[in-house]
């Protein structure tokens, strides 16, 4: 006959599983967001590059070039810059040429003085923009990498302006 402390489907008083009280958190695990972050109080002059998420919410003052990556800019970001990035998200002011290789988001609090070349463009309503847009396809930014051209064509006389 097979005693309790050999059966291994019994269950021990000490375990902590046995006690319905007993509080076990789950964890989960994920993966590590790969994000730089400039603070509300730090002014950068010159150029930031990299493949990172960047979120700006200080001052930024030269270029950025973040070609996989996305750069936001925090309601408290000031940005004086041209702007290279995969995905642009703008809550705060920027003031120079952006041009993405997916998407431009211009948030309702967020405005923007400059030419912008993308593929997908989002500006919300009460959002600010003066410039050039030119919207191009996937296929011919695809063309274009493949022939090495440093940069598409600049935009022509296409001016727009929204404001709350």
């Amino acid at each position: 006959m097979l005693q309790s402390s050999d059966n291994p489907f019994s269950l021990k008083s000490s375990s902590p599983a046995s006690n319905p009280n007993a509080y076990n958190p789950v964890k989960t695990v994920t993966a590590p967001v790969d994000q730089a972050t400039i603070g509300r109080t730090l002014v950068i002059k010159g150029e930031i590059s990299g493949s990172e998420a960047l979120y700006i919410d200080g001052r930024i003052e030269g270029k950025i070039t973040m070609p996989e990556s996305r750069v936001t800019i925090g309601r408290n970001g000031k940005v004086d810059a041209s702007i290279q990035a995969r995905e642009v998200v703008i809550m705060g002011k920027v003031t120079g040429n952006i041009e993405c290789s997916d998407r431009v988001d211009i948030r309702a609090e967020g405005s923007v003085s400059g030419d912008i070349s993308t593929v997908r463009i989002s500006v919300e309503d009460g959002a600010a923009l003066k410039g050039g847009i030119q919207v191009r396809s996937e296929g011919k930014q695809n063309q274009a990498q493949t022939q090495n051209q440093a940069k598409p064509e600049p935009p022509k006389a296409l001016a727009a302006t929204a404001s709350a």
